[in-house]
């Protein structure tokens, strides 16, 4: 073996990313799979895992190609990805660097996530209302997660350094796997049962989908829902959303941040009780400051130095207000009886009886204005009729036949007034003052006006 043909770890590795990036297959090529472990960078990059049945891989997404994607992408999501395969040299491992994501339809696991969301949501368990405040100063905490986990450590931790008061029991369950929901069941029933305990954490660290879907159980979020003390979930990361953390009271973003939550900051209450008692204290010698100047002004008043006088004063005033008091008594009494009574004159005025006799003595003025109206307008409607009469009779034809003259009439009844009316041998009436007389005419001529026949 030579000297030359001994190769670095680093200079190996370097040997087959050269590999990697000479086929030009791996440089654009097109992955269908399932995301899992989806976590977020504080600079922008997506780190995750695209895994199928068999295989899984290890992939980014920088920030500077993820800012272009039309929807978030959530762990179990099926995708399709573009982008290059390559060597991460300080790991030694190949990696999948994408630059383009798209849909393709949704994982069994995320699915199955959904569908329970859409059910638990819809009886009403992520309701708000239904939520119970966290108490303030907790006595008895119970902590449902794994006695070997980091998350059992970092609630430790942070609830002895912020509230030492508190008593902290664990209740070891198993947070991954097909026991799991059964072992954190138990868990919480045993938690309620207890009733000795003021709030409940349940949850564990992060991690990938699979892993955390012991907590996506209905059996776990039905017992979180029936617990009759308050729960917090503090289930994986910030970035991870479970059934549980739907269902609890108060969800968390991690286990440490489920013990800040759950108990207040001891050092900050001892700073509110000292300040508390600094303000006490003031206000105690501001009040007895006030009370003591009180106390001397009462001192130097005239009622504490010259209190006779001042009886005498009183007794005087006294004497004064009765005298009003008396004077006032008598005017309400006798205001109202003055009042009464000309209500009552009023009354009477306004009696039915006063009312009817006022109406009968005007209906008897107006009728007989109204008969004696209805005289004077019948003598004067009499003599008009009269002397229209009068008038009728001076042009009445029947006047004219007092004096001699008569009227003729046709077959048609009506009046001839000349010979140029009647034909020969008709048949005409004479109308005379005291009868009439029917003619045949036999000859007819005309006479002008003024000549004699």
């Amino acid at each position: 073996m030579k000297a030359q043909d001994i190769y670095t770890i680093s200079e190996a590795t370097r040997y087959i990313k050269a590999l990697i990036e000479e086929d030009i297959l791996l440089q654009d090529i097109w992955l269908r799979g399932e995301l899992s472990n989806v976590k977020w960078h504080s600079r922008g990059h997506l780190y995750f895992t695209i895994k199928d049945d068999q295989s899984r891989m290890q992939a980014v997404m920088f920030a500077g190609h993820n800012r272009y994607l039309a929807f978030r992408p959530e762990n179990g999501m099926k995708v399709l990805l573009r982008g290059e395969i390559n060597v991460y040299e300080p790991y030694g491992q190949y990696q999948f660097y994408a630059k383009e994501m798209q849909p393709d339809g949704i994982g069994s696991l995320y699915l199955a996530y959904e569908e329970l969301k859409e059910k638990l949501q819809a009886e009403g368990l992520f309701d708000a209302e239904r939520k119970r405040a966290i108490p303030v100063h907790p006595k008895r905490i119970a902590i449902i997660t794994s006695p070997t986990g980091a998350a059992i450590q970092d609630i430790y931790t942070t609830l002895k350094r912020r509230y030492q008061l508190a008593q902290l029991t664990l209740f070891p369950v198993l947070v991954q796997g097909e026991q799991a929901p059964g072992s954190i069941v138990a868990a919480l029933e045993q938690a309620t049962a207890a009733d000795c305990f003021d709030v409940i954490i349940v949850g564990r660290g992060g991690g990938s989908i699979e892993e955390l879907w012991a907590f996506n159980d209905e059996r776990v979020a039905r017992a979180i829902a029936q617990a009759t003390v308050p729960v917090i979930s503090a289930v994986g990361h910030e970035t991870d959303y479970t059934i549980s953390d739907f269902v609890a009271d108060l969800r968390a973003p991690t286990p440490t941040a489920a013990a800040e939550l759950a108990v207040p900051d001891q050092q900050e209450l001892t700073r509110t009780i000292r300040s508390l008692e600094r303000q006490l204290i003031r206000g105690m010698k501001e009040r007895l400051d006030r009370e003591a100047n009180k106390l001397n002004r009462f001192q130097r008043s005239y009622a504490f130095r010259y209190p006779g006088q001042l009886v005498r004063q009183k007794e005087q005033e006294l004497d004064g207000l009765i005298e009003r008091l008396k004077r006032a008594m008598k005017y309400r009494v006798t205001e109202p009886v003055n009042r009464l009574n000309a209500t009552r004159a009023r009354l009477k005025r306004l009696h039915p009886e006063q009312q009817l006799n006022q109406a009968k003595e005007r209906t008897q003025r107006l009728e007989q204005a109204l008969i004696k109206s209805m005289q004077a307008r019948l003598t004067n409607s009499q003599q008009a009729f009269q002397q229209k009469i009068g008038e009728l009779q001076l042009l009445s034809p029947l006047r004219l036949m007092d004096r001699g003259y008569s009227l003729v009439y046709d077959e048609q009844n009506r009046l001839l007034k000349s010979v140029a009316q009647v034909e020969l041998d008709q048949p005409v009436q004479i109308q005379f003052q005291d009868g009439e007389v029917t003619c045949r005419v036999e000859d007819k001529q005309f006479i002008a006006r003024g000549e004699k026949k």
